[in-house]
């Protein structure tokens, strides 16, 4: 749960999740013209991004990621100098879910907004 002190305090994982939260409830959530929704749009371009990576079957945000290799495997799709991909293993998920989100911060920028632990 985030907080008032959270936000005053900057804390962007709590408050980037406030924000995808509001996203998801006004955006997402409400497709009145039937139109694809955003979620089924993101995943529909994870699929697209991991098709033909070995260990990867995207379908959902939860079990579809939980391995790393998805993660590593959009990363390797864009950047294939940065990961290499044909040395991870599946069942290795706490440093394949390392290794693309320190990869993902280090290499590219994009700020830390999962622990492997989440």
């Amino acid at each position: 749960n985030i907080r008032n002190d959270d936000c005053v305090d900057g804390n962007p994982k709590l408050i980037l999740g406030l924000i995808w939260t509001i996203i998801l409830n006004f955006e997402i959530s409400h497709d009145a013209e039937g139109q694809a929704s955003a979620k089924a749009t993101l995943i529909d371009w994870a699929k697209r991004a991991t098709r033909g990576y070995k260990g990867v079957d995207v379908k959902n945000f939860t079990s579809s990621f939980r391995n790393g290799m998805a993660f590593n495997a959009i990363i390797h799709r864009f950047r294939p100098d940065i990961i290499d991909y044909d040395t991870l293993v599946p069942e290795n998920a706490e440093e394949n879910l390392e290794r693309a989100f320190s990869v993902a911060e280090e290499q590219l920028g994009i700020p830390r907004l999962l622990d492997v632990e989440d």
